[in-house]
């Protein structure tokens, strides 16, 4: 069940791994419940299969890597349906992909932000715990060519242009098309950000992109939008997160609002007792706490460290309490606030640190494209480059940057 290619310089494969190493996934408009099943051996007879759901999960807890997840929902069809009955990806043990965009490195706002071009598009993701192995993929051909990014949710990549909206898988390159978006909806340059609610393939899973003014609602499999107003003076959605059940969005101006899609649209601010503002910010959830990474400056004007906070909900208002011990736990974390957060238990079983935040980070250089750093450890100012993906500098539309990703068969192999 391998899908991550050994790059080119590591030692010979056989034959077989050799021929699979040259191939880039461009699948053009396939099921996305069938997207993983291309990189999955068939199933067969297994003595195994009738294991019960809780046993399985128990071993799905000890899994490493991603090579491990994929060896077990390659196994049978009832293992792989275990994982769609998985408690909670924010569980697993392994770290998620790394994903880089393939070509030059270009610096963001470094000109006029223009569309991405989508016919050059192509990304490498590669694994923390295997590092020469690795796997290209790309856009599918005839995809509108010309789209500004607003996300990743799900393993899909979001992107939107004018009235034009797209989904592609990170992991497979399928593509999916909703309807056509309402026009003048303001969704491109500074403003955007798309998530999905739940995965592709669950019945309930709804789009929604953000701008400055409204929320576009798309439920999955309709022919039309959905336009709900906001109320937030034109400040832009920063971050979204989802946190037992409720989806959660910090503006710009550090307000937490929730939202809630059922029976009816509704945002709500949640009153927050603040006692610093940090640098930059981000939302993790890991397990029953909504945590916020916070970049502090050094008195000392030497750099900038990195503290860990919960947030309260058993007081009113709400309140950051500083987490003083991240024991046996690893968050990973992207510039761009619109890609996700995730948090990894134990991650010194596949070679990680505990209390430590690993960045996909902006970098010139090819062979250094994430970095980590210890809870309170000082950091140059030169090594995580936050300023330009900072609260008061928007997100560059333009362009894909590192970031860390679970491509989308993990939420749901059934």
């Amino acid at each position: 069940a391998r899908a991550l290619l050994p790059q080119q310089g590591t030692e010979p494969s056989p034959p077989e791994d050799a021929a699979l190493s040259s191939r880039e996934v461009t699948t053009v408009e396939s099921p996305c419940h069938a997207s993983a099943s291309t990189f999955l051996p068939m199933p067969g007879p297994h003595v195994c299969a009738d294991l019960l759901d809780s046993l399985l999960h128990e071993i799905i807890a000890l899994f490493n890597s991603f090579q491990d997840f994929l060896a077990f929902i390659g196994t049978c069809h009832s293992w792989r349906t275990a994982v769609s009955t998985f408690p909670s990806v924010y569980t697993f043990s392994f770290p998620p992909l790394h994903f880089k965009p393939d070509g030059p490195y270009i610096h963001p706002h470094s000109g006029d932000i223009k569309p991405i071009l989508l016919s050059n598009c192509k990304w490498q993701l590669s694994d923390p715990t295997k590092k020469n192995l690795s796997l290209v993929c790309s856009v599918p051909e005839n995809s509108p060519n010309a789209m500004h990014y607003l996300g990743c949710s799900y393993g899909y990549l979001i992107f939107s242009y004018e009235e034009h909206c797209l989904l592609v898988d990170v992991y497979t390159g399928t593509k999916v098309k909703p309807p056509k978006l309402p026009p003048n909806n303001n969704l491109g340059y500074f403003c955007g950000i798309g998530i999905l609610t739940a995965p592709l393939i669950s019945a309930n899973s709804r789009l929604l992109l953000f701008s400055r003014v409204s929320m576009f609602e798309w439920q999955v499999g309709a022919n039309s939008w959905s336009e709900h107003a906001l109320d937030l003076g034109r400040e832009r959605i920063y971050q979204i997160v989802f946190f037992k059940g409720d989806i959660f969005a910090i503006d710009a101006l550090m307000r937490l609002h929730t939202i809630h899609l059922t029976p009816r649209f509704s945002m709500r601010e949640v009153p927050i007792q603040w006692e610093f503002l940090p640098i930059n910010s981000w939302l993790v959830v890991c397990g029953d706490m909504l945590l916020m990474i916070a970049q502090r400056s050094n008195s000392g004007g030497l750099g900038s460290s990195f503290k860990v906070f919960r947030l309260d909900f058993t007081v009113e208002p709400a309140k950051w309490v500083k987490v003083e011990k991240l024991e046996n736990i690893a968050l990973f974390v992207s510039l761009d606030r619109r890609d996700p957060t995730f948090s990894c238990m134990s991650p010194e079983r596949w070679g990680g640190k505990s209390k430590c935040i690993y960045f996909a980070r902006l970098s010139e250089d090819p062979d250094e494209t994430w970095t980590s750093a210890e809870l309170g450890q000082l950091v140059p100012e030169n090594a995580i480059h936050p300023m330009f993906y900072g609260m008061s500098f928007p997100p560059d539309c333009g362009l894909l940057s590192n970031q860390w990703v679970f491509p989308s068969l993990i939420y749901g192999s059934g």
